[in-house]
């Protein structure tokens, strides 16, 4: 009798991935604010070329994603030898596990961390392990504590998703130094366009050989539905994702927009403007709601309420007002519902819906 047919190790382990909820039953357009897409869309030079694009889909895509690395390195101040592109970040993040990691190998992720951190390591055979918070900010100290010979990657998000926090770079750089030059630590900078003056780390990956950022398209650029992402790394770990990434894992479709969207600078700065003032806005409404609100540095925030059933019922107001957002019950915030700040009448929407849910108006 042949043996049946088995997964490999740690497969079996992994929760299939929840997105944000998209529709409401009865209501024909409900306001968005679940997933943290960029309210304003793609900017229309994307646009423009993406259905410029659709003409050649006939024919492959390139295979080194060529000009859309070069249009990263010029906006950003990489090095374009030094970048990857892959299906968003998730597949840079995915690239990673499956080069590095594996059997008796620990991947560390903070306790509130993106669940791809998980998902990969689990993929890749090795084990997950999540290292406490302080505060609902990434704890150095706490990972530096937990990190050893068997930590082959730590994981960090910075600005921080579901809670908006930021990591200063002087901490950033303290992680670094404390760990094993054996481990890889990787910067997921996917919210990092909205901290000012942050880098996402590619200043101290030209400066280590065990540092990896990586980026998105998806949120600041609206290019969520594309799915494009890149890593910025150390020559000779990009040389290792190349050899596992698929030739064609981009469409042309999808390398056109990109490309023509980092190269609209103007579009995004005045995405990112915007976002600021109405971030603001957002996190000091709440707080005068008497609702927890810790400052933002992401394009979202994370409301804190008294405990779960008061959370579900905020959530079930807004609902009812037509109004989609995000109960992080799966990354450890049962008492709270994550918010992507929208346009200004969207902000005014979810302000009033909340004062009216608090019977404050």
């Amino acid at each position: 009798m042949s043996a049946p047919i088995r997964p490999q190790p740690g497969i079996l382990d992994i929760a299939l991935y929840q997105g944000g909820q998209s529709a409401l039953a009865g209501v024909a357009e409900p306001l968005k604010l679940s997933s943290n897409e960029n309210p304003f869309g793609p900017s229309p030079a994307a646009l423009a070329a993406m259905a410029a694009a659709l003409g050649d889909s006939h024919r492959y895509p390139s295979t080194d994603h060529g000009p859309l690395r070069a249009a990263i390195a010029l906006a950003e101040g990489l090095d374009a030898d030094r970048i990857i592109c892959g299906v968003g970040s998730d597949e840079i993040i995915h690239f990673l596990c499956q080069a590095y990691a594996g059997p008796g190998q620990e991947v560390l992720h903070t306790e509130h961390g993106f669940a791809m951190y998980r998902i990969s390591a689990l993929a890749a055979g090795a084990t997950p392990v999540e290292v406490p918070e302080r505060e609902r900010v990434v704890d150095v100290d706490a990972i530096l504590a937990r990190a050893g010979c068997d930590t082959a990657l730590v994981f960090i998000a910075n600005p921080a998703n579901p809670t908006a926090t930021f990591l200063p770079m002087d901490q950033i750089t303290r992680l670094a130094d404390g760990l094993p030059e054996s481990c890889i630590l990787v910067l997921d900078g996917a919210y990092a366009e909205f901290a000012p003056g942050y880098d996402g780390g590619a200043a101290l990956v030209d400066r280590r050989a065990n540092v990896v950022m990586t980026r998105t398209f998806s949120k600041a650029y609206g290019l969520g539905g594309l799915r494009v992402g890149y890593g910025y790394a150390p020559r000779a770990i990009i040389d290792v994702l190349n050899r596992i990434r698929g030739p064609f894992n981009l469409s042309g479709v999808a390398l056109a927009g990109a490309e023509a969207a980092v190269g609209d600078r103007a579009w995004v700065a005045e995405c990112l403007r915007v976002n600021a003032s109405e971030r603001a806005r957002l996190v000091a409404g709440l707080r005068q709601l008497g609702l927890g609100c810790d400052e933002s540095f992401a394009n979202f925030v994370l409301a804190r309420f008294a405990d779960e059933a008061e959370a579900l019922a905020a959530d079930a107001h807004l609902k009812a007002c037509g109004i989609i957002v995000r109960h992080p019950r799966s990354y450890g915030f049962a008492h709270a519902l994550r918010i992507t700040v929208g346009r200004a009448e969207d902000n005014d929407r979810v302000l009033a819906a909340l004062t009216e849910f608090r019977g404050m108006a």
